[in-house]
């Protein structure tokens, strides 16, 4: 068992190595974004695919949903804790959306289901010196967005996928969805959303990826 923690160890190790080693590289970049790019539907660089490719750092949490929540809390006034039912008890929202990763492949209208973040954020009441959202994820990654781009009426906590439960490769059972932004953004295996009063870069955020992830700037890299 020990043997196969550390095998794992390093190969999540070399993975981030790589990627930090594109942003340093500006790799995918195009550098030819103008104004109009928001009329595009798919941004500059990113190659149009009808699968859904599979990325993370080397670990999927197993996170059966009996033994699942969902905290949310920080700089509300009404912090909560969800078990699955709880979650599932909520008013229910679905949304068709395209999805852009930073590693250039975007997929056209995905269709979710989950709880919206609008809902959340007037459940918990943030207070007035909330503006920050950290993401949280079962397997200990982070990643930051502004509470205006968590409140976007496209953004939400989802559990499905094209009507199906969303599978434990792509964070299941729970993961972020905010569609304006690069996929990184939309932290899988959800297990916390912290609201904050002030910017705290997240895991890529810190290693060379840009701090807002607007696809159509290409806002792939910091550096």
């Amino acid at each position: 068992m020990s043997d196969e923690i550390s095998i794992l160890g390093k190969l999540k190790e070399k993975l981030i190595q790589r990627k930090q080693e594109w942003a340093r590289d500006g790799r995918l970049l195009t550098g030819n974004q103008t104004m109009e790019d928001r009329e595009l539907r798919l941004p500059r660089g990113q190659r149009l695919v009808t699968d859904w490719p599979v990325l993370d750092l080397g670990i999927q949490p197993d996170v059966p949903t009996a033994a699942w929540s969902l905290t949310v809390d920080g700089l509300v006034e009404n912090p909560l804790t969800w078990d699955w039912d709880q979650y599932m008890a909520q008013p229910q929202f679905e949304d068709v959306s395209d999805i852009h990763c930073v590693t250039a492949w975007s997929r056209y209208d995905n269709l979710w289901q989950g709880v919206s973040t609008r809902h959340i954020i007037d459940l918990v009441k943030p207070k007035t010196e909330a503006n920050h959202i950290i993401l949280h994820g079962f397997d200990g990654y982070t990643t930051n967005v502004t509470l205006a781009a968590f409140a976007a009426d496209d953004a939400l906590i989802a559990h499905s996928w094209e009507g199906e439960k969303l599978t434990r490769q792509h964070g299941g059972p729970v993961r972020a969805i905010i569609p304006q932004y690069y996929l990184w953004k939309s932290a899988k295996w959800v297990s916390r959303l912290e609201f904050v009063d002030a910017d705290q870069p997240g895991f890529w955020e810190v290693r060379g990826y840009h701090n807002e992830g607007d696809p159509w700037k290409e806002e792939r890299y910091s550096f």
